[in-house]
């Protein structure tokens, strides 16, 4: 066993996700989930050589510490605490502070709790994950991954917001983007499979779940993506609306929408579920539109055209194309959804391999398909972003 291992931690505002992953091979030795903290019904589940265990949560008042500490006494249980070289934490938002991993000491973790203005969902659950696993592994060095830092290279005129530049020196509101690290990773993995080196190599990644974003990467380098401020703009997502006319948001206050119900609305029952009325999960979308249902073939129309459009306008940022990469729970296994994706760039020359298809699912990576007006591949490649945090982890030990 490795003694390279890292324990990851992605805690959220009522959940925390762990694993303990080899830094060097990516396996994951032990991967978890605690859910629904804050409420009487709070357990912690994880996975262990194929076999899951759940257990209840009952402290009254802080479930992540909880969590921290049943998931140390894990670490002991399974003989695993003695190989753990370091804890790296997943931060959503690190501002234009952060634009690499950083070892976590006081002044950065006031610094990511100082920012949580701009992530008010994640941030201040990233500091107490932080918080109780330096307090459950004082000895340990702790490090912060951020979602953002791989972003931090746009040009100004990608990340600028064609607004009073004032709301921008005051309240730094411009493009972030989200999802880095599975941007990052796929691309490095890419540049593999197509033999160049990343530096030398030009990608439109396609981050496509529950959450979904487009990256445009020139010479390994972000230089454009579809999420904005928020992890809001951009794509059609599960619940989701992505890109949408901020002047709605005005008529429907005007209409008596309080501002709650509006972004409760917005964030919670647009996307797949609003625009079928049936689902948020993709699986769904397609199994009812097999059935007929239209909502869900307009769902299924409406997400496929938009990603397509996204990656068709990051040709503008490239110099040359080498490979459209798709990845995230959608786009590493729903076919039906590549397929349309590609058939709706043919313009482009885009073309799908339907027995490539076929195979890239379920953890398969490949060639789906090529443009051969472009030459550029289509590549469907699993994401990892555990392995990313480790790695980055362990390399700044």
């Amino acid at each position: 066993m490795s003694n390279k291992n890292v324990l990851v931690i992605n805690s959220g505002s009522s959940s925390l996700k762990f694993a303990v992953i080899d830094s060097e091979s990516g396996e994951a030795l032990v991967s978890g989930l605690g859910e629904c903290f804050g409420l009487p019904e709070a357990t912690i589940a994880w996975k262990f050589n194929g076999e899951k265990t759940e257990q209840a949560i009952t402290a009254p008042d802080n479930h992540h510490q909880e969590a921290i500490n049943r998931i140390v006494k894990l670490m002991e249980e399974l003989s695993l605490k003695e190989t753990i070289v370091a804890v790296g934490h997943r931060i959503v938002h690190g501002g234009e502070k952060f634009t690499s991993t950083v070892r976590i000491d006081d002044a950065v973790l006031a610094e990511i709790e100082s920012i949580s203005d701009l992530a008010p969902l994640h941030n201040p659950a990233g500091a107490k994950g932080i918080k109780a696993a330096m307090e459950a592994y004082p000895s340990l060095p702790q490090f912060a991954v951020f979602d953002t830092a791989f972003h931090q290279t746009m040009p100004k005129k990608a990340f600028t917001g064609s607004i009073s530049h004032e709301l921008y020196d005051e309240y730094r509101i411009r493009r972030y983007g989200f999802h880095g690290t599975s941007h990052y990773f796929v691309s490095q993995e890419a540049a593999k499979v197509i033999g160049k080196s990343v530096e030398e190599s030009n990608f439109i990644t396609v981050h496509l779940g529950n959450g979904a974003s487009v990256c445009a990467i020139a010479n390994g380098k972000s230089v454009d993506t579809s999420m904005g401020f928020t992890p809001q703009a951009g794509l059609m997502m599960g619940t989701r609306c992505g890109d949408l006319d901020p002047g709605v948001i005005e008529f429907l206050l005007k209409k008596g929408w309080t501002q709650e119900k509006v972004f409760e609305t917005l964030y919670k029952k647009s996307g797949f579920l609003g625009v079928s009325g049936l689902t948020s999960d993709a699986r769904g979308i397609l199994e009812a539109m097999a059935e007929g249902h239209e909502g869900a073939t307009l769902a299924f129309q409406v997400f496929t055209y938009r990603v397509a459009k996204y990656i068709a306008s990051y040709l503008v940022p490239l110099n040359a194309l080498d490979a459209v990469i798709f990845t995230g729970g959608i786009g590493e296994n729903a076919l039906d959804i590549r397929r349309e994706i590609l058939e709706n760039l043919s313009l482009l020359g885009f073309t799908e391999d339907k027995a490539g298809n076929e195979a890239a699912r379920f953890g398969a990576a490949g060639q789906i398909g090529e443009s051969a007006l472009l030459g550029a591949k289509v590549l469907v490649i699993p994401t990892n972003e555990e392995f990313v945090i480790a790695k980055e982890s362990v390399e700044r030990i």
